[in-house]
């Protein structure tokens, strides 16, 4: 086989590497435009898992790196002059000039042809020439882009400038530093990666990143507009160095940053459709870009080229071997660039945690791309962790999840809601008894919040044939019934009303029969903001006229008005997921020229008269929620600023806490899922507006709501699919993390199951030692 490799980085490097070890009579080719004794950037960092690879597949470059790499635990977050640590993370790290050595030296020792200072020739005479074309050309690949039909790329540029220098001096931890200045907030992200000598004295002046004293990567980051208004844009590399020095004085002890061609960028999120095409397949940051915050750019681009390496070697043809390649990858990238994605905000919008209790920001700082957790920081350092927790409040031993909430009158007795669930499941709008199974069980099942599905205003707005209603006293009562059971057998938990009327995306099937498909016959009429069908089969519902605005918002309030007299805790208007009101607020669905739409501030004005209207007849010591889709996933549709402006108004009218939630507005949205996808929505809400949050959707550990609640993402966790897999999840969840406080009290006649069965006998006798002789 007749390999060419394009780009000589780490990745491209390993790849010839390991193909020309794993079978030394391939014939390996790889070019790289600039000298080898060039680099740009100083330090990379590998995790273990990628060391362990390496040293699986080549001992020799294993044993090399492990002579230069440094280790280090702690992490520093220094902010408004404090400093705290956090350890137990391990890191190792070396220079990124010094990899490349090791690398040079084993392709030449393999018999790689290495090319410096030569372009590759153009892609496609190396795909006619060679039996397999490696493009590790870096983000800018030029092999990408010349098969760009077949790659389909999708490059998305971010918020903030950074520039990659190096200190003088190692740092004694992988550090932080957060410096507010006159035009806005900027970070440094610094690491060592080359030890001080042994003999080294404080006394003896360094010259340069890579010597006796040791050296430091610093990464300087800041959001475009900062980096502008410092004037960044307008000097050259030497005096921005100068610059940054003096800003990150503190940290860098009054010593110098250096430069190594270094110049202010932009980072690029790069994904593919496609990773390879006939024989040339992408690798490392010509497939995919992670965030450096979260250091895996050259672990990944080593990792692929240790699974391509693999595939090639285990696959009977090259292309069920680059099929394999992208298979067993994508996945394991697509989750490092959501992690990475998550840091990347969280570091853009750095401003909006400023005034966090110090720790707190720590705490929040470490989990921004949730793969380091609450549980997980707890295992690493339960000092830390300890110290976070009494700083929020938790009384010893209680997890964050299990401290109370309070909303007007109403105090929940922990974090945990259990979302609000159509079930499909009522005759003529009435509950029955499997709603009172349903939420009977999920209230003894510890939750401090049990949300019921979308409860429709009159016959008209229901989405199928079997939602309930409040619409006639008898459903009134037989809510009451539900609730009684609530407040009686489990003390401890409140019930919630969700009211909303579903426009149109009603009269539908049942979701098991086809979900958002229109019924076959007994339709009813729909009404909506605009005379819009939801998909291109769906009914087309009626505009609303001002004589039935008036008449709706009428059918709210009575609704309410049963719901307070049927005893529910809290009342939620359900602003989302493209039913009636959710329809008033999204632009793709508003078309109106009348006072009620246009602007932002005119579609917000039938939403808001029924919250006033459903307020004035709701006791005012009960709490109400608003639930919105705080983006439509659709280009022209609602968007995050959106989403602030829309929960500022509501908490203007005095909402206790927006329900934050996503899509579902339009057919064609196309939603970025993920774990906890939309709680970076609720967290900007919160953070932005001051006002209490709900955060929903793919939140399904006790450890996802003990972090998102601790890092001060949000104050409540709202849990759907989890409760339906198990009703009990919250006192499980207690269980588990050994708390057994009242917030999670296991109701009298369950108290004997609240510890896990034993499995298998323990009275049998014990095994006697065997002596081996």
């Amino acid at each position: 086989m007749r390999v060419a490799v394009v780009g000589g980085g780490p990745g491209g490097l390993y790849a010839a590497a390991l193909l020309k070890r794993l079978d030394p009579t391939r014939e390996i080719t790889l070019w790289e435009r600039n000298a080898p004794e060039d680099t740009f950037g100083f330090g990379v960092v590998l995790s273990d898992e990628t060391l362990g690879g390496i040293e699986h597949a080549d001992p020799v470059v294993h044993q090399a790196l492990q002579r230069d790499f440094v280790r280090w635990d702690d992490i520093d977050i220094v902010h408004r002059g404090v400093r705290h640590s956090s350890g137990g993370h391990g890191f190792a790290a070396l220079g990124r000039r010094r990899l490349l050595e090791i690398l040079h030296e084993r392709c030449r020792s393999l018999g790689v042809d290495l090319r410096f200072r030569t372009e590759a020739p153009y892609p496609a005479w190396l795909a006619e020439t060679y039996d397999l074309v490696i493009a590790a050309d870096g983000v800018h690949s030029t092999t990408r882009e010349a098969y760009g039909d077949a790659f389909r790329p999708l490059l998305t540029p971010h918020r903030c400038r950074y520039i990659w220098l190096a200190a003088d001096f190692a740092f004694d931890a992988f550090r932080f530093e957060i410096a507010e200045t006159e035009h806005g907030v900027m970070q440094l992200h610094g690491y060592p990666y080359s030890r001080p000598s042994p003999d080294h004295h404080s006394s003896t002046r360094p010259s340069g990143p890579q010597n006796q004293s040791g050296a430091s990567t610093v990464i300087v980051e800041m959001r475009e507009e900062v980096w502008r208004a410092h004037g960044f844009d307008t000097i050259d590399e030497r005096e921005s160095v100068e610059r940054c020095a003096k800003i990150f004085a503190e940290a860098l002890g009054g010593r110098p940053l250096m430069s190594n061609n270094s110049t202010w960028t932009t980072f690029r999120t790069v994904v593919n459709e496609r990773w390879s095409h006939g024989n040339v397949v992408l690798l490392g940051d010509a497939a995919h870009t992670a965030h450096f915050s979260i250091g895996s750019g050259t672990k990944l681009a080593v990792e692929d080229a240790l699974a391509l390496a693999a595939c090639l070697t285990e696959q009977p043809s090259l292309e069920k071997a680059l099929s394999a390649y992208e298979a067993e990858r994508r996945p394991v990238v697509a989750s490092t660039q959501r992690a990475a994605r998550a840091s990347l905000e969280w570091f853009e919008n750095l401003g909006l945690y400023l005034d966090q209790p110090p720790r707190r920001f720590a705490f929040n700082l470490l989990t921004r791309s949730r793969r380091v957790t609450h549980d997980n920081l707890r295992l690493r350092d339960p000092h830390f962790t300890e110290a976070v927790e009494r700083e929020f409040g938790c009384p010893p031993g209680t997890p964050p999840m299990f401290t109370p909430f309070r909303m007007r009158g109403l105090t929940l007795r922990n974090r945990v809601v259990v979302s609000p669930m159509d079930m499909y499941s009522a005759t003529d709008g009435l509950p029955g008894d499997f709603h009172l199974v349903h939420l009977g069980a999920r209230a003894l099942g510890g939750a401090g919040l049990v949300m019921t599905e979308m409860v429709c205003v009159s016959p008209e707005g229901r989405i199928t044939p079997g939602c309930t209603g409040l619409y006639t006293a008898k459903q009134a009562d037989a809510w009451r019934r539900i609730t009684d059971f609530v407040h009686t057998r489990a003390p401890g938990a409140a019930i919630g009303v969700q009211l909303g009327h579903s426009g149109r995306k009603g009269s539908t099937k049942l979701m098991w029969e086809g979900m958002d498909e229109p019924l076959p016959d007994g339709n009813w009429p729909l009404l909506a903001a605009s005379p819009l069908p939801y998909k291109p089969d769906s009914q087309t519902p009626r505009q609303l006229s001002r004589a039935q605005l008036t008449d709706l918002r009428e059918q709210f309030t009575a609704a309410a008005w049963r719901a307070a007299r049927a005893g529910f805790d809290l009342l939620e208007l359900h602003c989302a997921h493209g039913y009636l009101l959710s329809g008033f607020l999204s632009p793709l669905t508003n078309r109106r020229t009348d006072a009620y739409g246009g602007s932002l501030a005119k579609r917000l004005r039938f939403p808001l008269e029924v919250f006033d209207a459903v307020r004035g007849v709701w006791p005012a010591e009960r709490p109400m929620t608003v639930r919105i889709s705080a983006t439509d996933w659709a280009e022209g549709g609602t968007s995050a600023d959106d989403a602030v402006e829309i929960a500022r108004a509501f908490a203007a009218h005095g909402v206790d806490a927006i329900d934050v939630s996503t899509g579902q507005v339009v057919a064609d949205e196309a939603p970025e899922f993920g774990r906890s996808y939309q709680t970076p929505f609720a967290d900007r809400i919160r953070h932005e507006t001051g006002v209490p949050v709900i955060a929903v959707g793919a939140i399904s550990s006790w450890d996802d709501v003990n972090s998102l609640i601790l890092a001060g993402r949000t104050d409540l966790c709202a849990l759907a699919r989890p409760h339906l897999y198990d009703p009990n999840w919250t006192l499980h969840a207690a269980a588990e993390q050994g708390y057994t406080g009242p917030a999670a009290d296991w109701p009298a006649p369950y108290r004997a199951g609240s510890r896990p069965p034993r499995t298998g006998r323990a009275d049998e006798p014990k095994p006697r030692l065997t002596l081996m002789g």
